[in-house]
């Protein structure tokens, strides 16, 4: 196997030829023989004995050229692209050109990457933003944890508040007739949830267990069954109990029962710490994600689209994975939401030809600055995807080549390269609330 042409055809793109000699491709034709034979019937002959050259009389000599040539063809052209030492990207098209007396010549059109041009990668103003630990953040951490640690107890000495949790009996009519969905049974309704529809919940809060009443209100105009929308409505209520939440007292005890910490105040201390922790991790991020668009921008290279294609496939096999890590895939997701393959794609298209752009980009810078990964580098990054995904180092080796690895490290040394030579402008900042959820509409409320 050799090859025999390369020639540029457009930018970045090279048609290759490349020849098997008579005698593998021959074998290569009697391995399939052998393979196919069995399932042959030719009149004269038992199953499975026809010769090949009978075969090939009665169906025509290439009958088995095309599996023949497809068994050849990966080994064939891995050694036309290590010979003609090109970087290929996306998947080759291939042709016959010849099958004659000196053997089999293919062809495969392919892409490969661009040449890439980057300047002024140093020496980058870029702010990092930390946002400061304010106390409302403390307290809702705390109070998640408090919440958590609750109980909820039995009441039975005063009528019910806001927050308490009812179990109730209710029958609701419109004009004094029920109306279907509009019954339940000891059925467990938290006041002030907004689960059901307006007014509901209000009439209940001071009401004792054992009470039975009655309930008004009027179904909102929007109410999704459209014979109760905008219609008063009368709902026939007992209250079978009451329940709240007991939290904890926030105190040494607490911190002790949820922590490691013998105090609050180390406990509060050490929510702090780890709340600023998360911050900085947050800043670190998104200062990789400036730094990533600049790149963009100062990247030169007319990239061609099968780079695109192939990194937005990979996207969609890692979401696959993630689906699957979680108990679906991605048929099962597709059926039920509706999308197409092609949707996802492209809604992955955009984050793909980004992971290409700053890939080229840092690969470049890479090599303009002679940054290689070392034997450690390589050790440290098997070691770390096998303790993300829970498995033994010899397994991440047989799965991912070492100088897959190898590329890896440089792209990650070269950001660590460029962030080193930034100008950085640390800044601290006030991490703004986040907006208040919005209110359950009307029509996905309960009391149907």
């Amino acid at each position: 196997m050799s090859l025999t042409k390369k020639e540029s055809i457009e930018k970045n793109r090279f048609e290759l030829q490349f020849s098997v000699d008579k005698e593998t491709f021959d074998a290569a034709v009697t391995k399939v023989y052998k393979k196919q034979v069995s399932k042959i019937n030719i009149p004269g002959f038992r199953k499975g004995k026809a010769p090949k050259a009978i075969i090939e009389k009665m169906y025509g000599k290439g009958f088995f050229y095309e599996d023949a040539i497809n068994d050849l063809i990966p080994a064939a052209y891995a050694e036309a692209i290590a010979e003609a030492e090109l970087q290929v990207v996306g998947q080759p098209e291939f042709d016959v050109v010849s099958i004659d007396d000196n053997g089999l010549v293919l062809s495969a059109k392919v892409y490969v990457k661009p040449e890439v041009e980057i300047k002024e990668y140093t020496g980058i103003e870029v702010e990092k933003k930390i946002a400061a630990v304010t106390d409302e953040e403390i307290d809702n951490e705390i109070k998640t944890v408090r919440e958590r640690n609750s109980r909820e107890i039995e009441v039975s000495d005063r009528a019910a508040e806001l927050d308490d949790t009812t179990v109730i009996d209710f029958e609701g009519f419109v004009d004094g007739v029920a109306f279907e969905g509009g019954k339940g049974t000891e059925y467990a309704l938290k006041l002030g949830s907004g689960s059901f529809i307006p007014g509901f919940e209000e009439q209940i809060v001071g009401k004792n267990v054992g009470d039975e009443f009655d309930v008004n209100v009027t179904f909102p105009e929007s109410y999704h069954a459209k014979e109760l929308a905008g219609k008063p409505a009368v709902f026939k209520v007992k209250i079978h109990s009451i329940t709240k939440v007991e939290l904890p007292e926030l105190d040494d005890e607490f911190a002790k029962d949820v922590s490691e910490f013998d105090t609050f105040d180390e406990y509060k201390a050490d929510i702090k710490a780890k709340i600023q922790k998360r911050h900085e991790t947050e800043a670190e991020n998104a200062l990789d994600d400036k730094l990533a668009e600049i790149l963009m921008e100062k990247l030169e290279a007319d990239i061609p689209a099968p780079m695109f294609e192939a990194e937005t496939e990979n996207f969609v096999r890692d979401y696959d994975n993630r689906l699957r890590a979680s108990g679906l895939d991605l048929a099962t997701y597709l059926k039920y939401t509706g999308l197409t393959l092609d949707a996802i794609r492209e809604q992955l298209r955009p984050q793909a030809e980004r992971q290409v752009k700053v890939r080229l980009a840092l690969e470049k810078i890479a090599a303009l600055e002679n940054i290689e990964a070392t034997a450690e580098d390589i050790a440290a990054e098997y070691e770390n995807i096998a303790k993300m995904y829970g498995i033994e180092v010899d397994q991440v080796k047989a799965s991912i080549p070492e100088d897959a690895i190898a590329e890896d490290m440089k792209v990650k040394k070269a950001m660590e390269f460029v962030k080193t030579n930034a100008q950085i402008k640390v800044k601290k900042a006030r991490k703004p609330r986040a907006p208040k959820a919005a209110a359950p509409a009307a029509e996905e409320t309960k009391a149907e």
